[in-house]
Order: structure tokens, then C-alpha cells, then sequence
């Protein structure tokens, strides 16, 4: 990792955190994004002990928010004109149904919408780092049992903090995906992972008996150390060098649900978040115009 540039988010505490230290440990600059100050300069503070001598750096924005996802990413590219490797793990869970200013349902939007716009806005500087970048999406066993609506994506008529949550994981799994489809053959790569139940800030902040029913589960948690090895082994071994669309648990290649694996709902799920988003097609399908 010596020299590689890695932008993660969610890693002022919990595995992203870990992962951070430990990536930086073997060489490489990391480029955080972060939503709380205080909490940013300490993990930068923390990445210069581990890799000492090298210009880590943070950037702020709140992931929730369609125009901080897309201003995040613009300040990113335009300071980092190769990125090595994207690591997308902040994510969130929410006891009650919330909505951004941007009508999107909260979980929704920051455990999928903000990794596809991040993704996207970081296209080029990628493109850029191939043939050996990689995109890394933090997804969850989570998943197992749900099923996405595209009637009802922001969850207006079905909401759980659990379920949503589990329909968050899903769509990562989805995108991963189909990100790796259209991006065949362009030396970006992108795999996901389950990186187990860590005991981490996690649902902390999810409120009334969500919250409680989390802090007591955590009992029962792995580390964020054994938590943050599939993350940083999907981004620095070259076991993985040559594989995309993949979900991963414990190092290895796992077999996510049979919703997971449904080329037909990852296109849809595509389409619409590009609705959402306002990021037009037309970018999408330059870059998978360059691959075929």
C-alpha cells in the first residue's frame, strides 16, 4: 500500500476506523471523510502515529444530504487526481423513519444514496488509478431476509429500523453489483463485505428501544480489529486483484441471498437512485461505453 491513496468514510471510530490505521500502517495516504470535527482531527491525529510522515487529510460532510454528497466528492476529485482505493462504510440505523431535506428516507440515504454519489463523483480520479483501483462497499448479513419495494424505496408505507436497515444492506450488495458490470474492464474494480457484528458507536444513536436493544447485543460483538480485516484485505491483497461484483466475509467469498443476486433488481436499482440523484445516464454510460 506504499504510496496508495485511500479515501474512506465512517472512519472516526468502529472497523473504519481500524481499517484506516491499519492501511496507513502499511504505507498508504488516507483521505477521510468525515461529518463531526472534533472526531475528524483525532483520527488524523491517530493516522499520523500510524503512518507518520505522510499528508493524511479529512474532509467534511454530512452523508445524509444529496448536495454535501456531491460537494464532498468535487472537492475530493479536484484535490486527489488518482485515488487507489474507495472505501464507502459510514453507514447508519435509524429506529424511527426519518426524512432529508432532499425527501430521501434517512437510511436510505446514507447507506445507499451516499455511496453512489461518492462513487460517481469520484470517477474519474479511479479511472485514473487503474489497472489496480477499488471501489469497497461495507454491506451486512443484514440483508438475509429482505427484499426491496421500488414502489416504496423510502419506505413510507413499511417502516422498521431493522428492516430498513436490512434493505439498506441489500442495496449495497446490488449496486456493488452492478457497478462491477458496467465497469468491466476499466481496471476499477468493486467488491462488498460482511464485516461481521462488531461492538463499535454503531446504533447509538438510533434512539428509544432500537438503541438499548443494539448496546445489549453488543455484548455479544466481535472486535472492530477482527471487524476491519476484510476491509483492509479487500484493499491491499492481491488475492483480489483480479475480482469484482463479490461479497465477501472473513477474507473469503461468500454467497450472499438469492434477492442479492438478481442482476434484473440491481439495473432497477440503478436506474432509480440515478433518478434521484439527478446524476445523468449519460455518465454512467460513458463509462461503460469505455469497457465494452
Amino acid at each position: 500500500m506504499k504510496g496508495k491513496v485511500v479515501v474512506i468514510t465512517g472512519a472516526t471510530s468502529g472497523i473504519g476506523q481500524v481499517a484506516a490505521e491499519q492501511l496507513a500502517a502499511m504505507g498508504a495516504r488516507l483521505v477521510l471523510v468525515a461529518r463531526d470535527h472534533a472526531r475528524g482531527e483525532r483520527a488524523i491525529d491517530r493516522l499520523r502515529q500510524s503512518g507518520p510522515g505522510v499528508s493524511h487529510s479529512v474532509h467534511y460532510a454530512e452523508l445524509s444530504r444529496l448536495a454535501e454528497m456531491k460537494r464532498v466528492a468535487a472537492e475530493i476529485a479536484a484535490a486527489e487526481p488518482r485515488i487507489d482505493v474507495l472505501i464507502n462504510n459510514a453507514g447508519a440505523l435509524f429506529g424511527s423513519r426519518q426524512v432529508t431535506p432532499d425527501g430521501l428516507e434517512l437510511t436510505f440515504a446514507t447507506n445507499h444514496v451516499a455511496y453512489f454519489v461518492l462513487t460517481h463523483g469520484l470517477r474519474d480520479p479511479l479511472m485514473a488509478a487503474a489497472p489496480a483501483a477499488r471501489v469497497i462497499n461495507t454491506s451486512s448479513d443484514a440483508h438475509k431476509g429482505a427484499r426491496l419495494d421500488f414502489n416504496d424505496l423510502q419506505s413510507a408505507n413499511d417502516y422498521s429500523g431493522f428492516k430498513v436497515y436490512g434493505r439498506s444492506k441489500l442495496a449495497n450488495i446490488l449496486y456493488t453489483r452492478e457497478l462491477a458490470r458496467r465497469w468491466a474492464g476499466t481496471g476499477v474494480i468493486a467488491n462488498c463485505l460482511h464485516p461481521g457484528f462488531v461492538a463499535t458507536r454503531f446504533g447509538d444513536e438510533s434512539g428509544g428501544m432500537l438503541s438499548f436493544a443494539v448496546r445489549v447485543a453488543k455484548n455479544f460483538a466481535i472486535s472492530p480489529e477482527k471487524g476491519a480485516q476484510t476491509i483492509v484485505y479487500l484493499a491491499s491483497s492481491d488475492d483480489v486483484a483480479n475480482t469484482t461484483g463479490k461479497y465477501f466475509y472473513k477474507c473469503r467469498e461468500a454467497t450472499p441471498t438469492r434477492e442479492a443476486q438478481d442482476n434484473d433488481a440491481a439495473r432497477r436499482l440503478w436506474l432509480e437512485t440515478e433518478k434521484l440523484t439527478g446524476i445523468s445516464s449519460e455518465a454512467a454510460d460513458r463509462v461503460k461505453s469505455a469497457s465494452s
